[in-house]
């Protein structure tokens, strides 16, 4: 009788250990994003996740009063990540297009950028008309905004597609391609880092984007908690705390040229 008693009381307390594994992993937010695109989604030199996106991710963490996961994805993959449940949340520079709006519902705008131009020293371009022409060569990240804008818009020009930015950046430095169509801030900053080699057109040439977090189709509670963080957070002065941390040059820069601020 009490080795049936010492049994019964191992099941239950199995049963319980593993329930209390299923809401502790339920608890943690799991946070896709693609730790390849500094000062936004990186790696610090410990290789821990690091930038902009990644403290967003942390601070909604603590504001749902949950731990955060960070889940480092290739861009292609995010979004089948939403659908397969493998994360519950993408915060990733993820722009709001009709197309993805199909695919994940998008949380409130936190930020907005434009589309901007990293140039060759070598190519006589200085709008982004003059890349509409034929033996032109364009670099795009494969999936992104900048891709769109390019079939879309500059179809007699040649366009080289790859997965990474920086591969789009080579592509530019060695002369392969005239220009590499990106966000603003990104542009910015290769043409610090590659004076010689290129110039930067950043004069706006579409309406703004918006950047907001994506969640899988019909997960409304969690959208609705964002939508709360976003707001909080803003009226808190978050994003104007990321800006002095991260984007502190930039924002001197863009205050200057008369840019609309990413955040506002």
């Amino acid at each position: 009788m009490k080795k049936l008693a010492a049994v019964f009381l191992l099941v239950i307390l199995a049963a319980v250990w593993t329930g209390g594994c299923s809401i502790a992993k339920k608890d943690t937010l799991t946070v896709g994003m693609e730790l390849a695109y500094p000062p936004f989604e990186t790696k610090d030199e410990n290789g821990e996740p690091y930038g902009v996106s990644v403290e967003l991710a942390l601070e909604l963490g603590k504001f749902l009063g949950r731990p955060v996961k960070i889940e480092n994805i290739n861009w292609t993959g995010l979004i089948p990540a939403l659908e397969t449940g493998r994360v519950d949340v993408v915060i990733s520079s993820m722009t709001v297009t009709e197309e993805r709006k199909k695919q994940v519902d998008f949380s409130d705008p936190y930020a907005t950028a434009y589309l901007a131009l990293l140039v060759n020293r070598e190519t006589p371009a200085e709008s982004v008309e003059d890349l509409n022409r034929e033996g032109v060569v364009i670099a795009v990240k494969m999936g992104t905004t900048g891709h769109i804008y390019a079939e879309n818009n500059l179809q007699k020009a040649d366009l080289t597609v790859l997965s990474s930015e920086n591969a789009c950046v080579t592509e530019v430095i060695q002369g392969k391609a005239d220009a590499f169509i990106y966000d603003q801030l990104t542009i910015y900053r290769q043409s610090k880092l590659h004076p010689e080699e290129t110039k930067a057109l950043l004069i706006p040439f579409q309406e703004g984007e918006k950047w907001a977090a994506a969640v899988k189709k019909g997960n409304s509670e969690l959208l609705q908690q964002i939508n709360e963080f976003i707001r909080h957070y803003r009226e808190e002065g978050g994003f104007e705390r990321l800006t002095e941390k991260y984007l502190a040059e930039e924002k001197e820069v863009f205050d200057s040229l008369g840019f609309r601020w990413f955040f506002e």
